[in-house]
């Protein structure tokens, strides 16, 4: 039978809440995504805490909290404790959005859900991939091997190829086919005929205009609030879109010598453009190219300045400029304190680039724009003083009082314990932490020193003489010295990335605001002061579509493409799914699913796949030829069984006879140069290779395939039967292996 695939939506289906879903093959379970919203709702957590102890693995696809943001709660609280794999890129950013969003909530509440300490627990654990890297599960998956391949939507975003027996499942949410300044598009095209594809319908009825067309627009709205002496407020994430958003504007500052500032403003900032340097091995080709030619890194910013600090930016003088600041919410965080800030002018401007989240209020601003009153909730940390002070610290020191009553008394009682079991035991080893607390609290004073005279003069049975401790040095030596452990030496790369992260306070430049600093240390007593106030919102507000995603029309040419076998469908408002559903079933495959949260639907494969083992006897006969780094061979058998399986055996009858077979992939551009060498005038014309005066070689996809399903193609060789003709056919048959 085929492989057994089972899809259960957690969260995200009908609706555009985080990406979460349960994808077992053949009992193995894949979490992918583990996604939360900007709420940090634990609600939308429920089905992820039923199932979390059964995960046996995790794929992360995007580095951004809708499809990462519950890892490090689920694997504190819900026992996940699966390993995780990315991208590399997906772990960098990843972890550093989760500390912007940590950061953020901190100093404004007392966030509790999860700390930095559980972020890093929860990112340890993540092994790193490159694209097109063929991993191997081992163990309880073995069989299955997972792939990364480009999305193309953020840096380092990821479509999941899964391989079981031969079978595909293609996991490709938020993928965008356009090539754009840092990203390359998708190569989700590439895959044809899988056996399940598993894709979103979150733009399913959304149409985009040309990209040269939407900057223009971006740019022009931009710089009219500027030229009207506004400041302009851009909304965004930590380290996704907003890489893009800085490019578009780092190149038309420079080519136009601009000089209005622009800020790029978040708590990680710092660390963030210092690891997307090192990331051009992850971007588009342009980019790669440039580097290797000029040496020029693209993300070298010349007009854009990095704050990870609200007060560097009220330092600024007076004057029009340009702020991308996190959170793209506007919830909390520096986006949220700046509208608050700037909203009241009418020539300033709040530029939305992505859709504003379910129930937050850059989602209300879009769906009902200014002019209009809001109301908002500033929050602010504030040390305690005063009496609030007095009485933090008066409370502290009852509780460690508390404490350390406790584990006196505890340390007393195994001390009593051991005295009485074990003869040899020291009574004059006392712990030195807790000598003083002891005394206070159980032992006579005299003249303020502890009374060591023991009643009557008569001492325990148990008593022993006072010794110093000695410690017998069994360490080796030879002719050079004390011989060593080079493994105690070495500082492992995980410990490194900790330690560099924390020591540094999350930037490579050792930079962090003293609010963070105070979070991260704990150093002074502080309170959360909350303030909920009207503002009047006349600022300009616009949004266009800058997320990176494929469009609606893209999408379902995309889908016609790769034809998979059977579709699920999730993530997208519950019209976007019906809708782009229904154009499926009439145009791509006729098993496409949609279904529930918590709703587990059977895409096992309907061919049926067996397992068959190669007989030595067929074996012994088979003529292998050489195919690049592989033997390929041509073979007649008949199937039967030895030891209960199935075996392929040699024929027991003559073989048929078969067509000969031409194996390999011809590239007309290499064809062009071998016939070159050989002494022919060959030139391309119309897409074809003319080669002489009269012989046309081209390259046409299977008709015999309906819609080229299998991706297979013909090379076609059209002419007169000369001489000419048979000496260029010989030449393209010496390119292939003959079968």
């Amino acid at each position: 039978m085929g492989t057994s695939v089972q899809v259960t939506p957690l969260c995200g289906v009908y609706n555009e809440n985080p990406l979460s879903y349960l994808l077992s093959i053949d009992g193995f379970n894949f979490l992918i995504d583990c996604g939360w919203n900007d709420l940090f709702d634990p609600s939308l957590l429920q089905p992820l805490s039923r199932i979390a102890s059964t995960i046996d693995a995790v794929l992360l696809s995007h580095p951004d909290t809708l499809h990462l943001g519950a890892l490090p709660y689920a694997m504190k609280h819900f026992g996940l404790s699966a390993p995780v794999y990315s991208t590399e890129p997906v772990y960098r950013l990843g972890l550093l959005t989760m500390y912007d969003h940590y950061l953020s909530r901190k100093q404004v509440s007392d966030f509790d859900l999860f700390t930095l300490d559980d972020i890093d627990a929860a990112f340890q654990s993540v092994t790193r991939l490159t694209y097109s890297q063929n991993y191997h599960i081992s163990g309880k998956g073995e069989g299955i091997v997972i792939a990364p391949h480009v999305a193309g939507h953020l840096l380092g975003g990821t479509v999941w190829k899964i391989t079981k027996d031969g079978e595909d499942v293609v996991y490709a949410v938020d993928f965008n086919h356009r090539k754009e300044r840092h990203l390359n598009g998708t190569v989700l095209e590439s895959f044809v005929r899988p056996a399940v594809l598993i894709t979103d319908a979150y733009n399913a009825l959304n149409n985009q205009p040309s990209r040269r067309q939407r900057d223009q627009e971006f740019l022009d709205a931009i710089l009219k609030a500027l030229r009207a002496d506004g400041n302009v407020l851009l909304p965004v994430d930590t380290a996704g879109r907003v890489l893009e958003l800085m490019l578009i504007l780092e190149q038309y500052w420079t080519q136009h010598h601009l000089t209005y500032p622009i800020f790029f403003l978040n708590n990680v900032a710092t660390s963030t453009v210092d690891y997307v340097k090192s990331f051009l091995q992850w971007m588009s080709d342009s980019i790669a190219k440039s580097f290797e030619h000029t040496r020029d890194n693209a993300f070298l910013l010349k007009n854009v300045t990095l704050l990870i600090n609200k007060n560097e930016l009220d330092k600024i003088p007076e004057g029009p400029k340009v702020v991308l600041a996190s959170m793209a919410s506007l919830e909390v965080g520096f986006s949220h304190d700046i509208f608050v800030e700037w909203a009241t002018e009418t020539k300033n401007l709040v530029f939305f680039t992505e859709r504003g989240q379910f129930a937050t209020l850059a989602r209300m601003l879009q769906v009902d724009p200014p002019p209009k009153a809001v109301k908002v909730t500033m929050r602010k940390r504030v040390p305690l003083v005063g009496e609030e002070l007095i009485a933090y610290e008066e409370e502290q020191n009852r509780i460690k009082k508390e404490e350390a009553l406790k584990a006196s008394l505890a340390r007393e009682e195994d001390l009593k314990a051991s005295h009485g079991s074990d003869n040899l035991a020291d009574p004059m080893e006392i712990d030195a932490s807790t000598a003083n607390v002891s005394s206070d609290v159980t032992s006579p004073r005299i003249g303020g020193h502890r009374d060591i005279v023991i009643d009557g003069f008569v001492p325990p049975s148990t008593s022993v003489a006072p010794m110093f401790p000695f410690f017998e040095n069994s360490s080796e030596w030879d002719d050079f010295g004390e011989v060593i452990n080079p493994d105690d030496y070495v500082i492992k790369e995980d410990n490194i990335d900790q330690s560099y992260m924390h020591a540094n306070g999350l930037d490579l430049d050792g930079k962090l605001d003293e609010g963070s600093a105070s979070l991260l240390l704990d150093s002074k007593p502080s309170k959360v002061v909350s303030n909920e106030m009207t503002v009047q919102v006349r600022c300009s507000l616009i949004y266009m579509d800058f997320e990176g995603r494929s469009d609606g029309r893209s999408i379902k040419a995309i889908l016609g493409h790769v034809s998979p076998l059977k579709l699920v469908l999730v993530h997208g408002s519950a019209e976007a799914t019906e809708h782009l559903k229904e154009h499926c079933l009439k145009n791509v495959c006729p098993h496409v699913y949609a279904p529930q949260i918590g709703e587990t639907i059977d895409v096992t494969s309907d061919l049926c796949a067996y397992k068959v083992q190669l007989s030595e006897r067929l074996m012994s006969n088979v003529l292998f030829k050489k195919l690049g780094d592989y033997e390929i061979a041509w073979v007649d058998a008949e199937v039967g069984k030895t030891d209960d399986m199935l075996s392929l055996l040699p024929l027991s009858t003559p073989p048929p006879p078969h067509k000969s077979v031409l194996v390999g992939d011809l590239k007309l551009a290499d064809f062009k140069q071998f016939l070159a060498s050989k002494g022919v005038q060959v030139e391309f014309a119309g897409g074809a290779l003319r080669c002489g005066e009269y012989v046309t070689l081209r390259k046409v996809g299977d008709l015999s395939q309906k819609g080229g399903g299998t991706g297979t193609q013909q090379v076609v060789i059209e002419g007169p039967l000369t001489e000419e003709y048979y000496k260029i056919r010989e030449y393209l048959y010496q390119q292939f292996y003959l079968l």
